[in-house]
C-alpha cells in the first residue's frame, strides 16, 4: 500500500499570494501617506496660515480621495476622514 502523495502545486493560487503581498505593501504605503499628511495638517493648524492650511487641506483630500477610488480605503473612510479634518480646519481658522 502507498503512501499519500504530496498535493500538487497550484499556479494560480501561488500567483494569488505573491499578487496579495503585492497589493499588501502597495495599500500600506498609501495609508501611511494618507496618515502623513493628516499629521502635516494638524501640525500646521496652530500657525492660523490660512493659504499653507487651505493648500495642505485640498493636497490631503486629494490622497484620500485617490486611495478611495482605487479601494485602499472604504468610501466612508473616506468620507469620514475627509469630514474630520475639515471640521478641525475650519475651527482652527474661525478661532
Amino acid at each position: 500500500m502507498a503512501g499519500k502523495s504530496a498535493p500538487k502545486k497550484n499556479l494560480s493560487t501561488l500567483k494569488r499570494v505573491r499578487q496579495a503581498a503585492e497589493r499588501g505593501l502597495h495599500n500600506q504605503s498609501v495609508t501611511t501617506k494618507i496618515k502623513t499628511y493628516e499629521k502635516k495638517l494638524e501640525g500646521l493648524l496652530p500657525s492660523k496660515n490660512s493659504e499653507e492650511i487651505d493648500r495642505l487641506l485640498r493636497e490631503t483630500i486629494k490622497v484620500i480621495n485617490s486611495a478611495s477610488s482605487k479601494g485602499v480605503i472604504h468610501k466612508n473612510t473616506a468620507s469620514r476622514k475627509i469630514s474630520r479634518i475639515a471640521k478641525k480646519v475650519n475651527a482652527a481658522l474661525v478661532s
